[in-house]
């Protein structure tokens, strides 16, 4: 009811949208250099729902995918690009490369097995973050030469698309200048959320991310909390920020009921209008 996604959510099928354009300037462009922004091409976004997954097979396909879109170039499949969608099931703490980030995981092992929550390490950007059912997690593999884009403006572009889909349902998101994501005065606190005191813990995260780029082709990306066991956060300082609290979109909506599908299908429609809309 909320969203224009007209295909039917189904885990493990697929949907190509396609838009020939002519690759400009937008209101993200950074630093792109001038030749890149006069070819003509045919952009292609394979959408795949992989329902649920653990992350390391997710983790590998990104790889397959991303090396895939940067062998395209100068070939009649340039252009082509993907998105996948997953909940990782088991649930699963990841844990960047950044010295600090192992310092934020606040469970001890035994807590996590009595959790069912996995540990991870991850080439993303970023610091330690959660995934489990009820979080849609979005992994876009997107050649931001074809885009216009580079690494900052590309967080602010995934931002965007976060800020339009919660509108959607209702919700105010917001960024915030100090920490990347997606943020919402939050006033239904939910019960199992971290809350540490700071000048900004009346704003709570709902969607983190961090990504990786190679030869400018994305992977990783972000993960919106729909509904999931927000106490499970408690494992972790979220993204190593101290002081910040986490909700969910189902949390915010109080007694109004969300699936899981609405939410992927209105941030497929984002995706769609952000990467595929005619800007010439």
């Amino acid at each position: 009811m909320f969203s224009g996604w007209a295909q039917p959510i189904v885990p493990g099928r697929e949907f190509v949208s396609q838009e020939k354009r002519r690759a400009g300037p937008n209101r993200y462009t950074e630093g792109v250099p001038d030749d890149s922004q006069q070819s003509c091409v045919t952009l292609d976004l394979v959408i795949r729902d992989l329902g649920s997954m653990d992350y390391a097979q997710a983790f590998d396909l990104q790889k397959q995918l991303q090396q895939e879109v940067i062998d395209a170039r100068g070939t009649p499949r340039e252009g082509r690009m993907h998105l996948l969608l997953v909940e990782h099931d088991p649930p699963v703490i990841t844990i960047s490369r950044r010295k600090s980030a192992r310092s934020n995981l606040v469970a001890t092992p035994r807590m996590l097995e009595e959790a069912g929550v996995e540990l991870a390490q991850t080439d993303r950007g970023g610091d330690i973050t959660y995934h489990g059912p009820g979080q849609l997690v979005v992994y876009p593999i997107l050649d931001l030469n074809l885009l216009n884009l580079r690494l900052h403006s590309y967080l602010r572009f995934l931002e965007q698309i976060v800020i339009d889909t919660l509108k959607t349902f209702g919700v105010q998101g917001q960024r915030d200048s100090e920490a990347t994501g997606v943020w919402v005065e939050s006033t239904n606190k939910a019960e199992g959320s971290p809350s540490l005191g700071s000048e900004h813990a009346h704003a709570s995260k709902i969607c983190a991310m961090g990504v990786r780029v190679s030869r400018w082709v994305t992977m990783h990306g972000l993960a919106l909390n729909v509904n999931p066991d927000l106490s499970h956060f408690d494992l972790i300082i979220p993204c190593g920020l101290a002081g910040r609290s986490v909700t969910s979109l189902q949390n915010e909506l109080g007694a109004t009921s969300l699936t899981m599908d609405e939410a992927k299908a209105s941030i497929i429609d984002g995706f769609q209008l952000a990467i595929l809309e005619d800007e010439a």
